[in-house]
Order: C-alpha cells, then structure tokens, then sequence
C-alpha cells in the first residue's frame, strides 16, 4: 500500500492531512511488524538449513566409509564415490543459498527496519511535539484576555513561532514519510528479488551437476539390471545345489544303521574277529 502525502496539505494541517497522517502511521506500524516477523521466519529457516546442511555431512560420510568398505567391488566403490561428491558440491549449493538468504533477506530488511523506520520514528516524535505545543499556543492564544495588550502579544508571539516550528518540523516528516513509501517498495522487492534469483542459481547449478551425473546413473541402471537377473541365476543354483547336497546327505544317512544298532553290530563283529584268531 502506497500512501503519499501531499505538502501543500500537510501546510494547512487540515483535517484530511491528519486522517492521512494517522493512516500512514497505522500502515508503517503494521509493516515493521510483517518485516520483524518476516525476518525472524528467516533466521529460523537459515537455522533449520545449517542443521540440515549438517546433517547432511555425516550422510555423506557414511557413503564414502561405504565406498571405502568396498574395495574389492570396483563398481561399488567407484559409483558411491562419485555420488558422495555430487551430493557433498549440493551441500555446498545449499550452503551459499541460506548465505545469500541472509543477506538478501535478514540483513538488508534489518537494516531497513533499523535504520529508515527509526527515522520514520524520530520525525514522527518530533511532529507530535511539535503538534501538542502548537495546539497549546491556540489554545493559550484564545484564552489570552483582549484587554491586556502585552498578554495578546506574547501569546500572539509564541503561537507565530511555533507555527513556523510546525510548519518546518510537519515538512521535514511528510518529506520522510514520502520517502519511506518510495523506498519500502524498492528494498522490499529489491531483497526477495535476490533471494529469488538465489534459488534459481542453485536450482540451476544442481540440475548441471546431475546432468553430469546422469550418464553415470543411466550406465549403473543398465548394470543393476543385469546384475538383478545374475543375482536370480545364482540364488536358483546356490538353492539347487543346496537342494542336492541335502538330498544326498539325507540319503546317505538313511543307510546307516541307528546308533544302538550300530554298536551292537560292531560287538558283534569285534568278538568274531577275536574268536576267529585264537582258532
């Protein structure tokens, strides 16, 4: 919302000027408290981004431990490698967007607030001040008895001084007041123009880098394919064969005798055997 005040206005302190006046101040009360909040939302975000970002690390380097766990699987070890480092440059793209977040976003609205707003502030104290002493020169001007000449010019004195104090004062806060109005626009817009163009620089620095990646990746889809069919090959085999060995071990076991029966044989045969050598 865009609210001008005129100066001419402003000179005759008319009523019109004074509903302006208040809605101007309304409407810059209700702004510092978007932009207190808005950049208070930023700061949590930037906060919440570092935790991510650091999260993220010890993500990355797990997979690299993974890779060096995989030497003797060349694919593996090659493959995870080379997504660690892809994953770490994005890392590193997140890192320079929640940068950029803060200084487009928290530092150039902060230093608004602090700075242009304050000086809203300042002319608006000195207007009301102003304000209050010259609605006590009228009012001490009207009361002043007419038939005390000295009286009549002292109050006619003071109520002409201070109006030349409003007039200078109510001049240089309508000057202020036009100036924020301008300028709000273009550092609202100046800030989340760059934050914008931050987000489309890493957007677009992420989709190079897996462009780059892609081919790898569509080579690995292609070789996990394969590698998903020799897989069943092999488990079939391992399972057939596990199949047989145990077929066979149960057969073989089958045929011998059981254990009580076994060693009464073998009692038996021991005895023949002594009998047979002392003939």
């Amino acid at each position: 919302m865009k609210i001008t005040v005129d100066f001419e206005e402003c000179l005759k302190d008319s009523p019109r000027f004074r509903a302006t006046i208040e809605e101007v101040e309304g409407d810059v009360c209700e702004l510092e408290s978007k932009l207190d909040k808005l950049v208070k939302l930023c700061i949590g975000m930037i906060d919440a981004g570092k935790a991510y970002n650091a999260a993220n690390k010890q993500f990355v380097n797990g997979i690299r431990e993974l890779a060096q766990q995989s030497t003797r699987d060349e694919v593996i070890e090659s493959s995870l490698t080379k997504f660690a480092e892809s994953l770490q440059e994005m890392i590193n793209y997140h890192t320079i967007l929640f940068d950029q977040a803060q200084r487009s976003i928290k530092t150039q609205l902060q230093t608004f607030v602090k700075d242009d707003l304050r000086k809203f502030k300042e002319a608006k104290k000195q207007f009301d001040k102003v304000s209050e002493e010259k609605e006590a020169a009228l009012i001490k001007n009207a009361q002043a008895p007419r038939n005390k000449q000295h009286e009549v010019e002292e109050a006619t004195n003071i109520l002409t001084a201070t109006r030349k104090c409003f007039r200078h004062i109510v001049l240089d806060y309508v000057l202020q007041i036009n100036v924020l109005q301008s300028k709000r626009r273009s550092e609202i817009l100046k800030s989340m123009l760059s934050f914008m163009y931050a987000h489309l620089t890493f957007f677009h620095q992420g989709y190079d880098l897996f462009s780059e990646l892609q081919p790898l990746m569509k080579q690995l889809g292609g070789q996990l394919d394969q590698l998903v069919v020799d897989a069943a090959k092999e488990k079939r085999d391992m399972e057939q064969k596990h199949s047989t060995i145990q077929q066979k071990e149960v057969t073989e076991l089958d045929s011998l005798p059981d254990c009580r029966n076994f060693c009464a044989w073998r009692s038996t045969s021991v005895r023949r055997v002594i009998a047979s050598i002392s003939i």
